[in-house]
């Protein structure tokens, strides 16, 4: 192998592992709920300024904050060995974890009547991570994937609900999830079969959340 083609490999490693931290599953509720405040906005009609900021960091501090804190925690103590969790058992405890965070801010919106759409999102990532979490047990499988594929069948969702074909969204949302793909693969961190599992696991979670809605 060249020096050259060991740089070009460097470079495409470097890349994939940018992609793998932008597009990290954490981050993957927030940008659905700004999708969602993007393509119905007439849902949020009524409600006060100060009550949707509160939902949002709501979900700043639930589906980001909290996770990113358990998992330093976690590296602290000792019962983990690297935040990016390759070894299968060493994902039980934060995924446990993800799902108290995940389901308190799907409790909140069912309690306040916030709107159908929200609802289904939030239930749909709560699911979402109990079936990754109970795969977890069994096989492997991409957090990365399930996120993206949670998002893309969010989109999905979203243009049944506002009738309208939400073009650039659903073209952003598809070269993501090339992106996320191509990283997780090229890095090694799994095979084809562990990232199309779970892709179908957080598509699938979104739209049994919307029939069940």
């Amino acid at each position: 192998m060249t020096e050259k083609t060991r740089e070009y490999n460097k470079g495409l490693r470097f890349l994939a592992n940018t992609l793998s931290v932008l597009l990290h599953p954490v981050f993957m509720p927030l940008m659905s709920c700004l999708l969602l405040y993007y393509a119905l906005p007439q849902s949020f009609v009524g409600i006060k300024p100060k009550v949707l900021t509160g939902w949002l960091g709501m979900m700043l501090i639930n589906t980001i904050m909290f996770p990113i804190i358990l998992m330093l925690l976690l590296k602290g103590l000792g019962f983990i060995k690297s935040i990016y969790l390759r070894d299968v058992k060493e994902r039980v405890i934060p995924l446990i974890g993800t799902m108290v965070f995940y389901f308190w801010p799907y409790l909140v919106a069912k309690n306040v009547a916030a709107p159908e759409a929200a609802r289904i999102l939030l239930l749909g990532n709560f699911w979402g991570i109990v079936v990754v979490f109970v795969c977890t047990i069994f096989f492997k499988i991409s957090l990365h994937s399930a996120g993206i594929g949670s998002l893309l069948g969010f989109v999905g969702i979203l243009m049944i609900m506002s009738k309208s074909i939400l073009l650039y969204p659903l073209i952003v949302a598809l070269i993501m999830t090339g992106l996320i793909l191509w990283a997780r693969s090229s890095t090694g961190a799994h095979s084809n079969k562990e990232l199309v599992l779970g892709l179908a696991v957080g598509f699938a979670a979104q739209w049994a959340a919307y029939l069940y809605l």
